[in-house]
Order: structure tokens, then sequence, then C-alpha cells
């Protein structure tokens, strides 16, 4: 039986992991702006579920192979965490820095279906396993759950970084519509800089700890 605080704990740590994977505006990012501002708010969030289950399947694949080598990981605890810093700060600076690479003007065109959103996103974002290499930064700081573990420990993890993505992309379309006629590619880079500072603080604080000799789980 998994104890409430730890339950908590899990819960906590995945929603942060859904939000951070799905915040910073790449390409699907801004697709999903687009679409909201072109098409309607409801396009533009069935855009980002696509996205959410392309990042969760990338995020099952990293979690499971890593519980795979656990011992190895147990034993260079400390390189892991390390590694995992070191990995969510360049992230961090890489979002920080980045710039919109489309185009926020009309696009012609229907609206197309809202499974066709949904799969021309899920299939953009599934083009992109370079995202591994984030979660594999996020699982070195947070511990996912695992094949020994619970089903409804490793439910729970799981879901919980589902639930921390889909809360990302309905606040961000919800945003984006209520300010529709004045979003702009400023905007943009705004999210992605504060996006990419917190990350970058963030890893900083888990260095410390790693330093300090506090491993966080």
């Amino acid at each position: 039986m998994v104890e409430p605080i730890a339950l908590l704990s899990l819960l906590i740590k995945g929603f942060i992991t859904g939000v951070v994977v799905s915040a910073p505006l790449g390409p699907v990012g801004i697709l999903c702006i687009q679409r909201t501002l072109n098409k309607g708010r409801w396009y533009g969030f069935v855009t980002g579920l696509g996205a959410m289950l392309s990042d969760l399947i990338y995020a099952l694949l990293t979690g499971y192979c890593m519980s795979f080598i656990s011992g190895i990981i147990t034993r260079y605890m400390l390189l892991f965490q390390w590694s995992g810093s070191v990995l969510l700060f360049l992230f961090g600076l890489y979002t920080f820095r980045s710039r919109p690479h489309y185009s926020l003007q009309q696009q012609p065109g229907s609206k197309g279906t809202y499974m066709h959103n949904f799969v021309t996103a899920f299939l953009v974002t599934l083009s992109n396993p370079l995202i591994i290499f984030l979660f594999i930064g996020l699982f070195a700081r947070f511990a996912p759950a695992g094949p020994t573990d619970l089903f409804f420990k490793q439910f729970s993890s799981y879901f919980a970084i589902a639930a921390g993505a889909v809360a990302w992309w309905f606040a961000l379309t919800f945003a984006v519509n209520k300010i529709r006629t004045r979003f702009d590619v400023k905007d943009i880079r705004l999210i992605n800089r504060i996006v990419g500072g917190g990350v970058m603080i963030a890893s900083l604080v888990g260095a410390f700890y790693t330093w300090s000799g506090k491993i966080l789980y």
C-alpha cells in the first residue's frame, strides 16, 4: 500500500514533470497557438492533447528503461543526479534563448476535424525523440514508478504526468483565446524565457542538494 504522503509527493512531481515537458513553445506549441488563433480554442486544445499522448509514450519508454537498470542507477545515483541537473540546465538555457519558428498569421484552408488536429500534433511531437533526453533529466531528479512497483503507483505516476500536460494546454489555449487580438511573437518569447529560467533555477537547486549530500526524490 502506498503511503498518502508518498502518493501526494509522487503526484506533485509527476504533475510538474508534465508541465515542464509541455510548457516550452517549440514547433507543436506554436502550432497549438496558431490553431487557437485561427480555428478556435478547442482546436488548439486537441492539438495539445495530441502532443500530450506522444509525450506520455516517451515518458513510459524512458521510465521503464531506467527502471530496468535501477541497480546501476542506485549504484551511481550521484552521477545520475549531477547528469540530470546538467541536462535540465541545458534544456532551460535552450528554451530561454529559443525563438518561434512558425508565423502566427492566418493560414488558408479548412479547420479539419478534431481528430485530424489531434493526430497531426501527435505525429509532430512523436517525430522528435530528443524529448527522451528531457525525460531522462527529469527522471534522474524524480525517481518514477517502474515495473517493480505496485500498479496503482505506476498508474498514479504517469497519470499525474498526463494531467500536468493537459492542465498546461488547457491553460495556454484559454489564455491565448482571451487575448487573441493582442497575442504576438513577443508573448511566446516571454513564456519561453519564464519557463527556461524556471527550469534553470530548478536544476541549480537540485545540483545544490546533490552537492550538499541530499538526494532529491
